[in-house]
């Protein structure tokens, strides 16, 4: 590979980055293009840590003869096995060290003292090489505050300084690149899990603005977990946070599963909306996600029974009707939520859920709206005044909606 090449590789590199290429095809296009004009490149590995509420980070690989996994997620390295596997990596003797760069001639009585290199031995590897471009603090967020990845020939005569060269000259760009990718990923991933999808999609295609909303129909749910503020004022300390976590999940899995949004957790309570074309869809996703619930509550308090702690059970308001939907805040502080008074009229729905002994509740224009297969599924428990509403409604519930204490 001549110097001359660098300026094209650097480029094409500059352009899928700008372009939002992913990290995988950044990878592969560039160890494809270097081996392409004489590089004698086999093997290629790019790593970064990220910013998931699950996974700590993000691997691509790349091989010139076989068919691989070519991008993959790794969880937590601070425990157990995957701990211990990352401490045998090169990369981590970089992190701990000072040093950017360890080459290991793994072909020429070199060590291979690193995890995987002597399996890349037997497969005929010759030179292997590993590097660290670290992030200043400006540069850095959560965890993701430096760019490792690693490179390995068969070549008989392994790689040369000349090859070594053009390695770094051409790797900080392709760090860059990824870099980039996998700051825009990050951005998409912050704005999911704080805001939903559907909220998250709005704000990231430019709906910032104080005060910018639309005024959409949508079947609202408002849940809240039962004896919620008792069991915490008598439970362990430590048992609550993870048992608020358990809870949530169930809740939050089966809106989503259902095609809603979940646009605020208020303590214990969740409101979500779900929109569809035809209002009665709207509705039946909201009933289908009070199905998926009950099942998922029923495992849930079937697995923490067994393990003697706290059980609870889940209360849901249902409604449908017009809110304003976008954002509301200070210039500073906005959140992307619904206003209007269908929102304040469906939490009072499932506030009441405790005074009738029901675990859902609905409002008389969701009982209407709901599909016609659907209704015999109801039962009309009588008209109430909601605190803060004018108007007194009849409610609604289903058939199997008693709470079981």
């Amino acid at each position: 590979m001549e110097y001359s090449d660098i300026g094209t590789v650097a480029a094409w590199l500059t352009e899928q980055g700008l372009k939002g290429a992913s990290e995988a095809e950044l990878l592969t296009g560039f160890c494809d293009a270097c081996r392409e004009r004489g590089l004698p490149l086999d093997r290629g590995m790019a790593l970064m840590d990220t910013l998931h509420p699950v996974h700590e980070g993000r691997a691509f690989r790349w091989d010139s003869q076989e068919e691989i996994e070519t991008e993959f997620e790794y969880g937590s390295t601070s425990e157990g096995p995957a701990l211990e596997s990352w401490q045998r990596s090169a990369f981590y003797y970089l992190w701990a060290g000072e040093e950017n760069e360890v080459r290991r001639r793994i072909g020429f009585g070199d060590p291979a003292d690193f995890a995987m290199l002597d399996t890349m031995q037997a497969q005929g590897h010759t030179d292997f090489v590993a590097m660290v471009h670290r992030f200043a603090k400006a540069g850095t967020i959560g965890e993701m505050d430096c760019f490792f990845s690693h490179f390995a020939t068969r070549h008989p005569e392994g790689f040369s300084d000349h090859d070594l060269i053009i390695l770094r000259k051409l790797v900080p760009v392709l760090a860059l690149a990824i870099k980039c990718i996998a700051l825009a990923r990050i951005a998409r991933t912050i704005a999911e899990v704080y805001l939903g999808d559907d909220a998250a999609r709005q704000v990231l295609e430019g709906k910032i603005t104080r005060g910018k909303s639309e005024r959409i129909s949508a079947a609202l749910w408002f849940s809240d977990l039962l004896n919620y503020t008792k069991i915490s004022d008598t439970a362990p300390p430590e048992e609550i946070l993870p048992m608020l976590n358990a809870y949530s999940d169930v809740v939050i899995s089966a809106i989503h599963e259902a095609g809603g949004d979940v646009l605020k957790l208020i303590g214990d309570g969740v409101l979500a909306i779900f929109k569809a074309d035809e209002p009665a869809d709207a509705c039946a996703a909201s009933l289908q996600a009070e199905r998926l619930l009950r099942q998922k509550l029923k495992a849930l308090n079937d697995e923490r029974a067994l393990e003697e702690r706290p059980t609870t059970e889940v209360y849901i308001g249902l409604h449908i009707g017009d809110v304003f939907y976008g954002n509301i805040g200070s210039r500073e502080r906005l959140d992307f939520t619904v206003i209007g008074p269908a929102v304040n009229e469906v939490s009072r729905i499932a506030s009441m859920c405790r005074s009738v002994d029901l675990n859902v509740l609905m409002s008389s224009e969701f009982a209407a709206t709901i599909p016609a297969n659907e209704r015999g599924a109801l039962a009309c428990i009588g008209r109430y005044a909601l605190r803060g509403v004018k108007r007194a409604q009849e409610l609604y519930t289903l058939d199997t909606a008693r709470i079981e204490i």
